[in-house]
């Protein structure tokens, strides 16, 4: 008998058996084949756009991907850093076999969790309720609450051209029995698909036709990378020991035209083609296949090469995914830049599998018709490791709350307090029939939910459900007061033009300063910086701020404006069931810069309200903003 059960061993099972075992609860994680924990079929990186915000928001809330992914980071970089510090992100390339050593050693250490290797077969269910798992072996298994975790292996199905098979990810076994006592139980169930892309022999590539990537060495996810205190700091430097960065490089290049020519010649052999793929991919992350297909004026698609470790020579090709037979993933290869001799050490392939579509779930991601009984990751038709640890982590403690009977204390998210919040809404509110991506074009309020603010937002939530211990919060409320002190010192510290202040404004492009000013104002400033201010203006010796609390300064005050912006527009959205849209609307939907999914949505849909806008899949939040500017507009032209 257990307080919780977790089904699976991947992102989410890891982050669920852990956040539900640190919350109290005597947790049992049943994992198909242990070797396979957290395991990296895809690429074998953390982060990027709007991803590297929920990895962020993982760590805030107390879980570990991100821990995992600064221990074992072979290449970061920043992205977006041109485009404001809204959508400003992380993103890692790591070496998976410390990953997965990092949460296998969390998870073997972990107080009130039992590892177990079997196949849950069948869920147990007495009066609506999730009682237990029936196994494989013929276990049963008790608890007050279950978290499915299933990832891409309920009835896992491979294809490659014209062979297909049943299998988990790269050769694993799936699960077979499973989905058919989901849908005793009363769960509806759906297929999807994804994909992934040939693995390359690193010493059979000519690098010296690729374009490298530069390497921001040093940057990290996890908001308590400055704590100092020396468990963490050598419960990381025992896994980065294993790293040599000296050789580890990713590169840079295009698909060719010869490279369409096959898969246009080719088409005919995919299982895409020939109907034996029916189910949907992902929009946002096609095959190479796909891509042709949509965009067949295109004759090239940047391409990346991504050394999967240090401890192999094996190649990611990333945007290079495909499910053709082998002899033409064969022939595609060798048209790359630099692969004319490329050998292929592991093909590409498609992988189908059953889903439980999301709109099923409440915001706590307990299912609707199944009491006690919690779903995460790519069974909800998410895709990324990213999307999964988040739902993982969040489904994993509401888990354990219900279990220690501290219902009315779960955790539920709303879309102005998080990215894993956004994530959620659109999965229960809109449901998809496709892998669910996160975008910072799907957050109508992501200035407030950046990076930097990241443990501002949810640690408090953290705290209180037991997921931080209290000397880790305490360390994060001494970084805010710190952060909250040099803002004031900001707002209220007066300073006169002088040779040295003009000198640098000069140098920056910016004019020249006249009169006295506020250290704030002058942050505002174009070209200035906090660093750069600070060279001029510093703080008291002894409050200087962390690097990563001057970015936290900085966007505080130079955003202030549109800060404060955001949350009132955060507040009148409350209201948006309200709204009404004007038939004539629809006529102007052309003049509207809305993305073209949202454009198809609303002429298909042709919703009454603003409300019922958002609540349409494809629909993007920051179309519902245009949407509403277009309306206020259309109203004005009316009263005059």
């Amino acid at each position: 008998m257990y307080d919780v059960i977790v089904i699976g061993g991947g992102h989410a099972g890891c982050e669920a058996a852990l956040a539900a075992s640190r919350i109290g609860a005597r947790t049992l994680q049943l994992n198909l084949y242990l070797d396979n924990t957290a395991l990296m079929p895809c690429n074998p990186s953390i982060g990027g756009a709007a991803k590297g915000h929920l990895v962020r928001e993982v760590s805030a809330l107390g879980g570990e991907q991100a821990r995992a992914a600064d221990a074992s980071t072979l290449l970061v970089r920043w992205l977006n850093t041109s485009k404001g510090v809204a959508v400003r992100a992380l993103r890692a390339q790591c070496d998976p076999y410390v990953y997965a050593k990092y949460y296998t050693k969390k998870l073997r250490n972990a107080a009130n969790l039992h590892v177990h290797q079997d196949e849950a077969a069948a869920l147990i269910v007495q009066n609506g309720r999730a009682v237990g798992v029936r196994t494989r072996l013929d276990s049963v298994y008790y608890a007050k609450a279950i978290v499915l975790c299933g990832g891409t292996y309920l009835k896992g199905r491979v294809h490659i051209g014209d062979k297909s098979w049943e299998s988990g990810p790269m050769g694993q076994n799936c699960s077979r029995d499973l989905s058919r006592s989901l849908e005793a139980a009363g769960l509806r169930l759906s297929r999807l698909r994804t994909d992934t892309t040939p693995r390359l022999k690193l010493d059979t590539i000519d690098t010296r036709e690729l374009e490298p990537q530069e390497n921001s060495d040093g940057e990290r996810f996890d908001v308590f990378n400055e704590f100092c205190d020396s468990g963490y700091a050598n419960e990381i430097s025992e896994f980065r020991s294993e790293l040599k960065f000296s050789n580890y490089s990713c590169w840079y290049g295009h698909t060719t035209k010869e490279t369409a020519d096959i898969i246009k010649s080719e088409l005919h052999r995919s299982p895409l083609s020939t109907g034996r793929l029916g189910s949907k991919g992902p929009r946002y992350c096609p095959s190479i296949e796909d891509k042709i297909i949509r965009f067949p004026e295109k004759e090239s698609h940047p391409i990346f090469f991504e050394p999967i470790s240090m401890h192999s020579r094996e190649v990611y090709v990333q945007n290079f995914s495909t499910s053709l037979p082998y002899d033409v993933q064969e022939r595609m290869v060798r048209t790359l830049p630099g692969c004319k001799n490329a050998e292929i050490l592991r093909p590409g392939y498609g992988i189908e599998y059953d889903v439980i579509p999301p709109e099923q779930l409440k915001s706590t991601l307990e299912t609707k018709t199944i009491r006690g009984f919690f779903s995460a990751g790519q069974v909800n038709c998410t895709s990324g490791y990213e999307e999964a640890a988040a739902q993982g982590l969040l489904a994993g403690a509401n888990a354990a709350l219900m279990a220690l009977s501290r219902d009315d204390e779960q955790i539920i998210l709303s879309r102005k307090e998080a990215y894993l919040g956004v994530l959620v809404d659109d999965l229960v509110t809109k449901g998809t029939d496709e892998p669910y991506r996160m975008f910072t074009s799907r957050c109508e309020h992501r200035l407030l939910l950046r990076h930097d603010n990241a443990a501002r937002r949810l640690a408090a939530k953290a705290r209180k459900a037991g997921l931080l211990d209290e000397e880790r919060y305490s360390f994060l409320q001494s970084k805010f007061a710190a952060e909250d002190n040099e803002i004031e010192r900001l707002k209220t510290t007066r300073v006169n033009p002088s040779d040295a202040l003009n000198s640098f404004l000069a140098s920056s492009g910016a004019p020249a300063a006249r009169e006295a000013a506020l250290l704030a104002d002058l942050l505002r400033r174009q070209g200035m910086t906090y660093n750069g201010l600070c060279e001029l203006y510093p703080p008291d010796a002894g409050k200087e701020l962390s690097r990563e609390s001057a970015l936290f300064v900085e966007a505080e005050i130079r955003y202030s404006g549109y800060i404060e912006r955001q949350e009132r527009m955060a507040a009148r959205l409350d209201n948006v069931d309200k709204i009404i849209i004007p038939d004539g609307l629809y006529l102007e939907l052309e003049t509207i810069p809305l993305l073209s999914e949202s454009r198809q949505k609303l002429k298909r849909f042709r919703p009454e309200t603003l409300g019922q806008a958002t609540r349409i899949s494809g629909v993007t939040p920051a179309d519902i903003q245009l949407l509403a500017v277009a309306i206020d507009a259309k109203r004005r032209r009316a009263v005059k």
